[in-house]
């Protein structure tokens, strides 16, 4: 009796139960580890303790988000003889769901089946998360309908809460807001977490007025809204600049008793910085603390690139030197919005050195750092630095993201590099970057800017090819070539071509086409194209205004040209 691993066999089941209870409100990283001795402990008692307090200790587990070692434990259960049950076979099928192996999910559901038990609606609700998980929504959703056509089980408002949320994930948000409907005219009302998904998803859908009236109709029916609620639709209406009707948000908010969080205000902050207001959003700062709330990083970073993003980097730095004062530490977000107002003013030897200052201090750039001082390098003049650099950040392990080419490739075309550009584009093979179409443009546009418009014609004719649909920007590259090589029939037949693939001029597409023309000397096609720029609402920008204005008097008198463009001069003066 003196060995402790026999006396460990005559601890009762209270001792455990109490050890259960203090791993469930203990914290820290030895958690896991602390539920593995009492996972041993109770192994070998003898009798052993209930599966039910087994499954207790797992759910313990399974809570840190070991799935694999919850998996693990039942594994040593079974294999010492120790009999499971169906709440312990739903804490199986959860865990394979988690670690994206929902086969082995539904091969747990083939036991239970197996065994003569039917399966309780937590099993089918952890299934259907699963599938949702492993973005297989289409099957979630036919499940779901299994479980009401042959009367499995009664769905409940996790059930509901969980099609709802998979269907607004792959974009349904329509056939989600149908499910709602079908919950209120059933018996199992939906609750404020099921409108908060579907908000949230138009919201993002840009249909914010439909969150809005979605809104209004949930709290006709008695749902309270809460803070997430609120967050959703000040996000909404921020991502379309109404910002005022944000604000008014918060006053709403507040008459129902809830009380903006943190996360709520630096939803106002960031929005009112992106503007450009960042007085406004230094206002909403001042509020947030009268309310006794603390900004936070994400805070002072939306103050840091609001400033930032108006040139003044002085009054940047002074909130950078707020944080600090204030025991908050700046993170690679932070700084990376500096050095991006550095490069944005031509401070490019601020930028260089604030970088090389983050590394010392135990930073590690991230891809946005890494591609703002490579942008940054090309604006300041310094190609040579530019693409030095680029191999410096491959060098050190940073794989170059497709923003980071495309910034790569448009400062090498604007430095006269074209053909490097494109060798470079072709040695790289990837299948991303051979199916980007901004990429082509910049390409294309760097060519015919260079002096090698065939290289351009050869990377326009490729689109079709890769599968690849021309923008706006592709045509309005691609026109200019064309006009320039004395093509003039293929360049109007390009614009032409343009509008039948449902992709319409601009304004700066037309100013390119009436300026290539008149160069020339085609002032009648250009007069036909101006007219048709006027008819669709553009106006010319100023040197195709002076181009065509020399030109009017060849025109002729009575040219309709004349009158529109006086009608237009003088509209011009009235509105200075």
């Amino acid at each position: 009796m003196n060995c402790p691993r026999l006396r460990l066999r005559y601890y009762s089941t209270s001792h455990f139960n109490q050890r259960i209870m203090h791993l469930k409100h203990a914290s820290g990283a030895t958690k896991v580890d602390d539920a593995l001795q009492v996972f041993d402990e109770m192994l070998q008692r003898q009798p052993p303790p209930s599966i039910i307090q087994f499954n207790q200790l797992i759910t313990v587990v399974v809570k840190t988000r070991h799935y694999s070692t919850a998996l693990s434990l039942y594994k040593q259960m079974k294999l010492m003889g120790i009999p499971t049950d169906l709440y312990a076979m739903n804490i199986s099928i959860n865990c394979h769901c988690r670690l994206n192996q929902v086969t082995y999910a539904f091969a747990i559901l083939a036991t239970i089946f197996k065994q003569g038990q039917p399966p309780s609606l937590t099993t089918y609700n952890t299934l259907i998360n699963g599938l949702v998980l492993a973005d297989r929504v289409v099957e979630a959703v036919e499940m779901f309908k299994k479980l009401l056509r042959e009367k499995l089980c009664e769905p409940n408002p996790i059930t509901f809460g969980t099609i709802i949320n998979g269907l607004c994930k792959v974009g349904y948000t329509s056939k989600a807001l149908e499910l709602l409907r079908f919950m209120e005219a059933s018996s199992c009302k939906p609750c404020v977490a099921q409108y908060n998904t579907i908000i949230g998803s138009l919201c993002k859908d840009k249909m914010v007025d439909d969150a809005l009236q979605l809104f209004a109709n949930m709290t006709e029916k008695g749902v309270l809204a809460d803070v997430i609620t609120y967050n959703s639709l000040v996000q909404g209406l921020c991502n379309f600049g109404r910002e005022t009707e944000a604000a008014k948000m918060l006053i709403d908010m507040e008459k129902e008793g809830l009380s903006p969080t943190v996360n709520t205000f630096n939803i106002l902050v960031n929005a009112f910085c992106k503007q450009g207001s960042v007085k406004d959003a230094e206002l909403a700062v001042q509020s947030m603390v009268r309310r006794g709330l603390h900004p936070d990083v994400i805070t002072y970073n939306a103050l840091i690139d609001g400033y930032c993003l108006r040139g003044e980097i002085d009054e940047a730095e002074n909130v950078l030197d707020g944080m600090v004062e204030r025991d908050i530490v700046p993170n690679i977000i932070t700084y990376s919005s500096l050095i991006n107002g550095y490069c944005k003013n031509k401070r490019i030897d601020e930028a260089r050195h604030l970088f090389q200052e983050i590394q010392d201090k135990g930073l590690i750039p991230n891809i946005i750092t890494y591609s703002t001082m490579l942008q940054g390098l090309f604006q300041s003049g310094n190609p040579a630095a530019a693409r030095e650099f680029f191999n410096e950040m491959q060098t050190k392990g940073q794989t170059p993201s497709l923003c980071t080419y495309r910034i790569l490739f448009y400062g090498m075309c604007k430095n006269s590099q074209c053909s490097d550009a494109l060798a470079l584009f072709r040695s790289l093979g990837s299948e991303e970057l051979m199916k980007d179409i901004v990429l082509y443009n910049i390409l294309i546009d760097g060519c015919s800017k260079c002096g090698k418009p065939n290289l351009g014609m050869d990377l326009f004719d490729e689109l079709s090819s890769k599968g690849l649909k021309p923008t706006v920007w592709t045509y309005t590259v691609m026109i200019p070539v064309y006009f320039q090589e004395g093509l003039l029939e293929k360049g109007k037949e390009l614009v032409r071509r343009m509008e039948e693939n449902g992709c319409l001029p601009d304004r700066v597409t037309y100013c390119v086409i009436v300026q290539e023309l008149l160069k020339k000397n085609e002032p009648r096609e250009a007069e036909n194209f101006l007219k048709e720029m006027l008819s669709r609402g553009f106006f010319p920008d100023s040197s195709t205004f002076s181009m065509v204005l020399h030109l009017i008097p060849n025109v002729g008198k009575d040219s309709r040209l004349r009158s529109i463009f006086q009608k237009l001069t003088s509209e011009e003066r009235m509105a200075e």
